[in-house]
């Protein structure tokens, strides 16, 4: 303990290397208040952003969830941030992050138990006519956590593919992404108002961002990973962990939900947003896969074919 430097040397060394007076700041904590928890957490101003549009109860539950949906997908993005900012990346270092990514969306996962068991469904039957057309797809965040995890070419629709590559312009390739598909005619180039309208907020923020993680992305920055690296069992455990997590496992709670709600009779309901939410949901149809090469070719070729 001796050998440690005290304190008040420590601050001085903050604050010289600021060009700052540590005796001005140290002055400004004789009037500062203690920080309290319901500060820290900003405790009001997140309970008072609850807002419903209709007077059914359980339409908060489907409120509240969603705001904490959006809470878990900034600290996902939180975290990705960082391994993307990091210049030389360790195996370990690396699983770490992935492995608390996936725990966020295993949350995400479990959580729908909320949504599924937590409504009445005469209840959402009646206020979700109140939302339309707004529509779950319209996550910013979540599109962002998709950008950032893969390359873009494994977003695109199954259908295109193909016909597009790491060079085709960032422009063409978002309107081939596989969400699109949630609110676009392919063959008369349509788009429903609840596309519409998000793209007009988003569209330019999407492609700078998908721009920025071009390379930064979490697959093509495991690809650039020395040979050693990329060979760490954990490491590809955490990876494929990751990958079905999301793209599966998460996907399935959210399609099970949905179906619980609007597979009434066996008549399937509309998504408030207008999508046909079958085929753009479900993981068989979209083979949404962030870490392709970490699968085998049977695994690619069922992929979600069991669930």
């Amino acid at each position: 303990m001796a050998n440690q430097p005290n304190i008040k040397d420590q601050l001085n060394d903050k604050y010289n290397n600021l060009d700052q007076d540590v005796n001005t700041h140290l002055s400004g904590l004789l009037h500062s208040k203690p920080i309290t928890y319901w500060d820290y957490i900003q405790t009001d101003a997140l309970l008072n952003l609850q807002v419903q549009r209709t007077t059914l109860p359980d339409e908060m539950v489907f409120l509240m969830y969603h705001q904490v949906n959006e809470l878990l997908f900034k600290m996902i993005l939180w975290e990705i941030d960082q391994v993307a900012n990091t210049v030389s990346i360790t195996a370990e270092f690396f699983e770490n992050k992935i492995m608390r990514i996936s725990r966020y969306f295993d949350v995400l996962t479990s959580s729908f138990n909320v949504m599924k068991d937590g409504m009445d469904v005469e209840q959402y039957n009646k206020f979700r006519n109140t939302l339309t057309p707004a529509s779950g797809f319209q996550s910013a965040q979540y599109r962002k956590i998709e950008f950032a995890s893969t390359e873009t070419i494994n977003l695109i629709d199954n259908r295109f593919r193909k016909t597009i590559d790491r060079n085709t312009p960032f422009e063409h390739a978002y309107e081939h992404l596989y969400w699109q598909a949630a609110g676009k005619d392919y063959k008369t180039g349509k788009k429903s108002y609840t596309l519409k309208v998000f793209e007009d907020k988003y569209k330019a923020e999407f492609i700078r961002f998908a721009e920025c993680y071009n390379t930064n992305n979490l697959w093509t920055i495991y690809k650039n990973l020395p040979e050693e690296v990329k060979q760490d069992k954990d490491l590809t455990k955490a990876m494929r962990h990751y990958d079905y997590t999301v793209n599966i496992t998460w996907v399935m709670a959210h399609y099970n939900t949905a179906n619980h709600y609007l597979n009434i009779g066996g008549k399937t309901a509309e998504a408030t947003g207008g999508s046909e939410w079958v085929k753009y949901m479900h993981p068989k149809y979209q083979k949404r896969i962030f870490f392709p090469e970490l699968w085998s070719t049977e695994e690619l070729e069922q992929w979600g074919q069991d669930v």
